[in-house]
Parts: structure tokens; sequence; C-alpha cells
């Protein structure tokens, strides 16, 4: 039972306990009434009575009675207008009650919201992860010639595509990040990615696509939790990297428009 129900029948347990005590005075009253007229003036003289003497004699008999009921009456109004008031307060409650039941519902569907958004992205960033993998292990075997341990062998280059392939996104980057802390020449670092426009190619197109994703990943995480663990990995460290030297690489080589966007094979 809910608390406007409650008070509705407080309500109507008052009635029932005032109507009660009304109907038994009344009986009483008229009981008295009729003894008094048997007893002390008679039916018969009574029953001769002038129209003015039976006025005022029926006055002064229901006056009592029609103050009784005033009174109760008074009660009886005294006592809804409380129950009013505390069915109004009641209705007040469960309203509010479902305000905050409404609220609640809607944080949900809003958690539930955000959370399928998470789930969708980090479905599509495990494509976007191999995309990245598969840019960087480009620009990692054409940048061999400018590294000083010499190119990478063909038999080397096939076991690191099928470690990509197997389902290791961040292979060549690793790779890219060890040549990188190998070669101590700014001028080296520069040209592993910017020493010609197919490496210009390669290394716009993995800013353009990994900026893509950060993008995304701050859509769906107020926090940056999500993307402060892909500046953290190894695509996010090569991500720094590579930057640093689109600023300093001449426009025709930093423009992706101008380098484009895919290699002819």
């Amino acid at each position: 039972m809910t608390a406007a129900q409650e008070a509705l029948a407080g309500r109507a347990q008052s009635f029932n306990w005032l109507i009660t005590i009304g109907m038994a005075l009344t009986f009483a009253w008229l009981l008295l009434a009729f003894l008094y007229v048997e007893t002390t003036i008679g039916w018969e003289r009574f029953a001769k009575l002038g129209v003015d003497d039976l006025g005022e004699f029926l006055q002064g008999a229901f006056s009592p009675l029609a103050f009784l009921w005033l009174v109760i009456g008074y009660f009886i109004q005294q006592r809804e207008l409380e129950q009013n008031t505390k069915v109004l307060q009641a209705q007040l409650y469960e309203v509010s009650r479902s305000a905050e039941q409404a609220v609640i519902q809607s944080e949900k569907m809003a958690a539930n919201e955000i959370h399928a958004r998470q789930e969708t992205f980090l479905r599509i960033s495990q494509s976007v992860r191999g995309q990245l993998g598969t840019i960087m292990g480009l620009l990692f075997i054409s940048s061999q010639a400018a590294n000083a341990d010499g190119s990478v062998s063909s038999d080397e280059q096939a076991r690191l595509f099928a470690q990509l392939s197997a389902g290791d996104p961040e292979i060549f980057s690793r790779r890219m990040l060890e040549t990188c802390v190998a070669t101590h020449d700014p001028d080296a670092q520069f040209n592993l990615f910017y020493g010609t426009t197919v490496r210009a190619r390669h290394s716009n197109n993995f800013i353009h696509t990994f900026e893509r994703l950060i993008g995304r990943a701050r859509e769906v995480d107020a926090d940056n939790l999500i993307s402060d663990a892909l500046y953290s990995n190894a695509h996010g460290l090569v991500y720094r990297i590579v930057k640093r030297h689109q600023k300093n690489a001449p426009p025709h080589l930093a423009d992706r428009s101008a380098t484009g966007t895919y290699i002819d094979f």
C-alpha cells in the first residue's frame, strides 16, 4: 500500500468514527425526547399543542442535535483537510520518488549508451590498430636504406608481416622505436620518416589515421583513459616521434594532400 492509499484509509476510519458517535448521540437524544413526552407531557396533550407551542418544543428539542452535527461536521471537515494535506504530501513524495527513479533510469540508459559506444569503439580500434601496423610496416621496410645497420632481409620482412597478421599490430612500431633509439643522429632519424616522398606519404598517413582514432576515443571516453592508453602503446610513441619530425619537414613533404594517401604497387 502506498503512502497516499494509507492516508485515504486513515481518513475513511476517522469519518466512520465521528459518524458513529453522532448517530449514537442522536439516537440517545431522540430516545430521551420520546421518554420526556411520554412521561411528562403525555401524547394526548402533545397532540393538542398549538402550532406555536409545537414549533417551540421541536426547536428546543432539535437544537442540540443541530449543534451536535454542526460540531461533528466541523471536525469532519478539519480531519478531511488534514487528510487531504497528507494525501497531497504522499502524492508529492510518490512523484518525487518517480522523478528519482526516472533520473536513475536515464542515468542507466546514458551509462549503457556510453558503454555500447565504447564497445563499438574498441571493436573498430582493433581494425584501425591493424591498419596502423600495416602503414608502419611499409614505412619500416622503406626506411631501412637510411638505417646504419642496413636493410632488413626478405626472411625478416616475411616474419614481421606474419607476426602482424597473427594479431600483433604493433610489431613494426616496436621495431621502428628500436631503430630510432639506435639512430642517435637527428638528421638520420628525420630521414627514417621524411627522407623520401614515399616515407613522407606513409608517415603522414600514420599521423592522420592515429589522430582520427584518438578523436573517436575522446568522443566515447570523457576521462581520456582510452586515449591515454593509445598514446602510451607503441603506435602512440611512434606517433609522437613522427609528429615532431613532421613539423620540421618541408611543406611538400609535411602536407598529406601533397604526398598522397595510397601507394601504387
